[in-house]
């Protein structure tokens, strides 16, 4: 075996190892994603609404605020804290604040950064009347 056969097999070795490396730092990737996106529970909540915003350092989410129904008086038990998906329902939630209103929102195990603050990522609101 010569020092030309061995730099091949070196060079082979090292190509094999950088793809499996790469395939596994794809695989490792995409079932993080999907862990994190995993939906836990789907459902709706009603109450009124009386804060909704758009905050956060580098990523600038919405997040909001109801009192929920059925509550007396407001304390840390009665607030339920959400974050908004798209800008479209933050717009309409804008418009309701103060009212009674019905939020539609999925539960994710752990939400991305830009996806707001908390787990409960709200999609859709109605108008209780």
């Amino acid at each position: 075996m010569n020092i030309e056969e061995t730099k091949t097999k070196a060079k082979k070795v090292f190509k094999k190892t950088l793809w499996i490396l790469f395939i596994t730092a794809l695989l490792c990737g995409v079932t993080y994603y999907f862990y994190r996106t995993y939906t836990l529970s789907e459902g709706s909540r009603t109450g009124m609404l009386f804060k909704i915003s758009r905050k956060g350092k580098l990523f600038k989410t919405y997040e909001g605020q109801i009192q929920l129904a059925g509550a007396a008086m407001m304390n840390k038990q009665s607030i339920w804290e959400f974050s908004v998906v798209n800008a479209s329902t933050y717009t309409e939630l804008q418009n309701l604040e103060g009212k009674n209103i019905r939020l539609h929102y999925k539960e994710v195990v752990d939400a991305f950064p830009w996806q707001g603050e908390t787990n409960y990522l709200v999609y859709d609101v109605d108008e209780v009347k």
